[in-house]
């Protein structure tokens, strides 16, 4: 099956790939690179001859250009418009649990608009309104790792921490085998737990000691959709528990990736540092050459 994934350099985009990949799938792979969502032409370009997209692509943060209008709303409008001329069938959007109309959070209501986009297109789509997602390069467990961590206000919120493989196993069921037809549905992870729990957890894998204090960081618990949802299918309700092994395992292999970029980093230096040797070793011969043609002279 030939599936398009916006999106796909970023941590979900990257663990869907890893999983439909080996089935044998034909995979299109857009990334920021390849189109930032605005060109409808390259989008329908990309989009032929699939029969599903999964719409991964989205923003935390406001940086310059790339606003939560520009890219969750009008991206996900040229997204169905180009899915619509390249004769797609199904799309999937990945949105946020929160996601809802009218709450004051920039961040939400763009979520909110793109899931409307998407629910109104026309589309057999499945939007999966997802919450604190954790595993392998995974922004969650990357602030956790660190020393000293700020709780939300003074009453504790609580999260349901989903582990990739889980919302992964959601979205394959929705792409491939075609389920939760024209439905919203919520992905929570089994297991309720306070954020500075999740932080004490975190910490003890990694043999850190967590200082936490209280800062307004997390104004609402993550752990109810902000909208009306359909049931999640029983058997792709997610098990896997925030855990230690789990934390371990997503810990041990972000580590392994911060060391492999370090090494990737260093290498890149000690080749910028072996050419500017080349370079003046070059500059050495043409001085040395110039001072016999000068003495010559």
């Amino acid at each position: 099956m030939k599936v398009a994934i916006t999106g796909a350099s970023g941590f979900v985009g990257t663990h869907l790939t890893d999983r439909l990949e080996p089935e044998g799938h034909e995979l299109v792979l857009i990334s920021r690179e390849i189109c930032d969502l605005s060109d409808v032409e390259l989008l329908t370009q990309l989009f032929t001859g699939c029969e599903a997209v999964a719409h991964c692509a989205g923003i935390n943060r406001e940086v310059g250009a790339q606003t939560y209008a520009r890219v969750h709303v009008n991206g996900t409008r040229n997204v169905v418009e180009a899915a619509k001329r390249a004769g797609v069938e199904k799309i999937v959007l990945l949105s946020f649990l929160r996601a809802r109309p009218d709450c004051g959070w920039p961040y939400h209501e763009s979520k909110w608009a793109a899931e409307e986009i998407v629910r109104n297109s026309g589309f057999d789509y499945t939007v999966l309104k997802a919450g604190v997602i954790f595993g392998c390069g995974d922004q969650m467990l990357d602030h956790l790792t660190r020393p000293i961590f700020a709780t939300a206000g003074l009453k504790e919120k609580t999260i349901r921490p989903l582990a990739i493989e889980d919302l992964v196993h959601v979205m394959r069921a929705a792409l491939i085998d075609r389920r939760m037809k024209r439905q919203t549905v919520a992905v929570l992870g089994p297991e309720e737990i306070y954020l500075s729990e999740a932080v004490r957890r975190v910490a003890e894998v990694a043999g850190k000691q967590a200082l936490i204090f209280p800062l307004r960081i997390l104004t609402e618990s993550v752990i109810e959709p902000g909208s009306p949802v359909v049931p999640l299918p029983y058997d792709l309700v997610p098990t896997r528990r925030f855990t230690v092994e789990q934390i371990r395992d997503g810990v041990l292999s972000h580590k392994k990736a911060h060391e492999a970029q370090n090494e990737n980093k260093l290498k890149g230096e000690e080749k910028r540092v072996s050419e500017w040797k080349i370079i003046l070793c070059l500059l050495y011969f043409f001085v040395a050459v110039l001072g016999v043609v000068i003495k010559g002279e």
